[in-house]
């Protein structure tokens, strides 16, 4: 959306340079991530920049509120529950749609996630368009007060808490087959940490142990939680020596609950402009009838799963716990990028980290995703070029 920088990095690309680009990402673990990099990051104007932070402000507002976990306890309730729940989230993920609304360019919620995301894949791919368009010197992934060197200073705080790397694991189910994997080797190479199936996890009393690469035994004192609760429970295949329910001798970096109480279930409780209207399937006392203009959404998914953009009265009657889905009003995203092919439109994620004893979350980063389909996300934009994961830069 920043002319000047758009033009210019429309005239420097080329699809050679895209394919090396490309390449230059596989060649530090000899691996190709398994989804799309987009050709180009996103050029945020302070405007936009300015209503995304606001935006996130309100976000912290209500999660920050004293009675928060009253107000959310009914997630709780509807999911497993994990013991020792800490604080506060020490992690979120803050979508916004890029929109259109009266003439203006306005970001909209879509959701928020008070989960990991993939922090420092971003970090690297930040690194990656520089080495390629080194003029992008200009802008930054930042915000205001941020650099690569507070950024990876404070993602180290949360992630490691007071313990030594090989006493920390990131937590997945087979992470060797997970499409997020790209992160967890920049992970295990900027914070030290291994990546552990959840399988290979063992328990004795409350303790709970890996075996490092040399074959030794290591306790774990702390969990960089990536484990999704929803595909867990449809992985009736694998064989774990531990519950997530169990009373664990084990801090968590991301507490399992936290992904229950910050999700979909949270944007009913927020108005204003940056926000769409969000209803509780169950509350409303007749069903609207232009459905069209509605997206019926599973309050705990991931990754869009069971989301439905074309709703119809069949869809409705279908759910079988209106507790469990929303209805969201759509909204207009607006096709700002322009690629020499078409204009793109965008999803901004603003990745947020809240340290233990900081007294509120801090937007650290983000990460961009763009599209060309009804709806964020590979099935929507499968054999089209300029879509995709990316990365937004703001103007210094």
């Amino acid at each position: 959306m920043i002319e000047e920088i758009r033009a210019r990095f429309n005239t420097e690309f080329s699809v050679e340079k895209y394919q090396a680009f490309l390449k230059d990402v596989g060649r530090d673990f000899g691996f190709s991530p398994t989804f799309r990099i987009a050709e180009t990051p996103f050029f945020i104007p302070k405007k936009l920049e300015k209503q995304l932070l606001e935006a996130c402000e309100q976000v912290f507002d209500l999660i920050r509120q004293p009675n928060f976990k009253q107000l959310t306890q009914r997630a709780i309730e509807l999911n497993p529950s994990v013991p020792n729940e800490d604080g506060h989230t020490q992690f979120l993920a803050i979508d916004f749609g890029i929109c259109e609304q009266n003439g203006d360019i306005v970001p909209k919620l879509i959701e928020a996630q008070g989960f990991p995301s993939i922090f420092n894949f971003q970090f690297n791919l930040h690194r990656k368009f520089l080495e390629f368009y080194p003029f992008l010197e200009s802008l930054s992934p930042y915000p205001e007060g941020m650099d690569a060197k507070s950024y990876l200073q404070i993602l180290r705080e949360v992630v490691l808490g007071d313990y030594q790397p090989e006493e920390v694991v990131l937590l997945e189910i087979e992470p060797e087959k997970q499409n997020t994997k790209i992160d967890f080797y920049y992970t295990k190479r900027d914070l030290g940490i291994e990546y552990v199936c959840i399988t290979q996890i063992q328990k004795v009393d409350r303790k709970l142990f890996y075996q490092n690469r040399e074959g030794k035994m290591i306790q774990i004192k702390r969990i960089y939680n990536r484990v999704i609760f929803d595909e867990l429970e449809l992985r009736k295949d694998l064989k774990l020596n531990f519950s997530f329910q169990d009373d664990l001798e084990v801090e968590w970096a991301g507490h399992p609950n936290w992904y229950s109480r910050i999700s979909k279930f949270i944007l009913p409780f927020l108005s204003g402009p940056y926000f769409i209207e969000s209803k509780l399937l169950s509350e409303f006392d007749r069903i609207p009838e232009d459905l069209e203009n509605y997206v019926l959404k599973p309050l705990f998914s991931f990754s869009g799963s069971g989301v439905v953009f074309n709703v119809t009265q069949e869809d409705i009657d279908a759910v079988q716990n209106p507790d469990l889905y929303i209805l969201q009003k759509k909204v207009n995203y607006a096709p700002v990028i322009k690629s020499p092919t078409g204009n793109v439109k965008v999803e901004v994620r603003l990745l947020c980290l809240w340290p233990e004893k900081a007294e509120a979350p801090q937007v650290v980063g983000n990460l961009v995703r763009l599209s060309r389909g009804d709806m964020i996300g590979v099935k929507f934009n499968k054999d089209k070029d300029w879509v995709g994961g990316s990365i937004g830069l703001f103007e210094k």
